[in-house]
C-alpha cells in the first residue's frame, strides 16, 4: 500500500517542478505541469515493467544497448571524418546513435542466452561456442547423482532450477508420507550443494507458465522456448520432450552407458553374496549393481573368488553376467 502512496508522490512532485520550472520555452505552465507528471508516471511504469521481467532479460537488454551504442558510435565517428551535407549527417547520426542501441535491446531480448555472463566469460576465454543451460526437473534433484556428474566436469554450462520444480520439492518434504518427507529433504541437500560448488553455475527462475498445472509439462515448454536442455530420470519426460524436439539429458541412461564392458573369457574377481534360484548357483554382485550368476558357488557365499566369465545377457531390466569357478 505504501509503494502506491510514494509512487503517487512522485508524480506529484515532478507535476509541481514541472509546474514551477518549465523544461521547455514557450509553453504553458499546464503543459510543463504535464510534462512533468507524465514523465514521472513513466518512470513508474518502467519500474513495474522491470519487476515483472527476469533479470536474465534486463541484463540482456542492457549489454544489447550498450553493444550498440558503442558500435554506432564508432562507427558515426569514422564517418563523421568526411564531409557530408547537414541533411546526410542527422540522417546517420540518428541511424548510429539511435538505431544501433535499439536493434541491440531487440537482440538482447530475443537472444537473452547470448549476453548471459556465463557466455560473455566464455568468450571472453576463447571459447569456440556458447555454453548450455540445462533445466533440472525433480527426480533428476532427488536422485542426487547430479551433483558428482557435475563436479567430474562433463557438463559444462548453466544449471537451472525453476520455482515450481522448487514448489514440488517442497511439497515433497512437507508429505506426512516419511519415505517421501526424506526424497524432498535429499532434494533440497543437492540443491544447496549445487549452489555451494563453484564449479557450478547454478541459477534459481523465478518464471511460472500459467494456464498449466503439471510440472512436466511446464518444463517442457519452458525447455522449448528458451532453447534449454532437460535433466530427468523420468523416463515419460524423455519420452515426451523427445517428440517435441526437447534434448533430454536421461541420467539413467548415462549411468547405463558408464557401466563396464565385460566380455566371455573375462576374469572378474567378486564376492559370492547369496544363492540363487537354480541349483548350485552363487550370486555376486558387481560395484554398479550388476548380477554376477556363477555355477557351483552356492557353497561359497561369503567367500572372495575369481570368476571366467562366460557369457552376458542384455535384457530390459539390466544386464546379467554368467561365469564359472576357475
Amino acid at each position: 500500500m505504501f509503494i502506491y502512496i510514494y509512487k503517487l508522490l512522485f508524480v506529484l512532485l515532478f507535476a509541481f517542478l514541472g509546474y514551477t520550472y518549465p523544461p521547455f520555452r514557450d509553453i504553458s505552465r499546464i503543459q510543463s505541469t504535464i510534462i512533468g507528471g507524465g514523465f514521472a508516471l513513466s518512470l513508474c511504469l518502467i519500474v513495474f515493467k522491470v519487476k515483472k521481467t527476469e533479470l536474465k532479460y534486463i541484463w540482456s537488454s542492457l549489454v544489447g544497448i550498450l553493444s550498440g551504442l558503442f558500435v554506432g558510435f564508432i562507427m558515426f565517428q569514422l564517418l563523421n571524418i568526411k564531409s557530408i551535407s547537414l541533411s546526410s549527417y542527422f540522417f546517420f547520426k540518428a541511424l548510429f546513435l539511435f538505431g544501433f542501441p535499439i536493434t541491440g535491446l531487440f537482440i538482447g531480448i530475443n537472444k537473452s542466452k547470448m549476453f548471459s555472463p556465463l557466455n560473455i566469460k566464455e568468450f571472453f576465454r576463447g571459447s569456440s561456442a556458447f555454453t548450455d543451460s540445462f533445466l533440472l526437473d525433480t527426480s533428476a534433484i532427488i536422485d542426487g547423482r547430479i551433483v558428482p556428474i557435475s563436479n567430474s566436469g562433463f557438463l559444462e554450462g548453466e544449471m537451472i532450477i525453476t520455482q515450481f520444480v522448487l514448489a514440488e520439492l517442497q511439497l515433497i518434504a512437507d508429505s506426512n508420507d516419511p519415505i517421501k518427507k526424506v526424497r524432498g529433504k535429499r532434494g533440497l541437500d543437492v540443491i544447496d550443494q549445487l549452489k555451494k560448488n563453484k564449479n557450478v553455475s547454478l541459477t534459481i527462475l523465478n518464471k511460472n507458465i500459467s494456464g498449466i498445472k503439471e510440472v512436466d509439462q511446464k518444463i517442457i515448454l519452458m525447455a522449448k522456448d528458451q532453447n534449454f536442455k532437460v535433466i530427468t530420470n523420468d523416463v515419460n519426460l524423455s519420452k515426451i520432450a523427445k517428440l517435441q524436439d526437447v534434448k533430454v539429458l536421461n541420467v539413467n541412461e548415462l549411468a547405463f552407458a558408464l557401466k563396464p564392458i565385460v566380455h566371455p573369457g573375462e576374469h572378474l574377481n567378486i564376492q559370492i553374496s547369496k544363492a540363487g534360484k537354480e541349483k548350485r548357483q552363487g550370486i555376486a554382485y558387481l560395484d554398479d549393481g550388476t548380477m554376477v550368476i556363477v555355477d557351483d558357488a552356492k557353497t561359497d557365499i561369503g567367500k572372495q573368488m575369481e570368476i571366467e566369465v562366460t557369457s552376458v545377457l542384455q535384457s530390459t531390466s539390466g544386464k546379467m553376467i554368467f561365469g564359472k569357478k576357475i
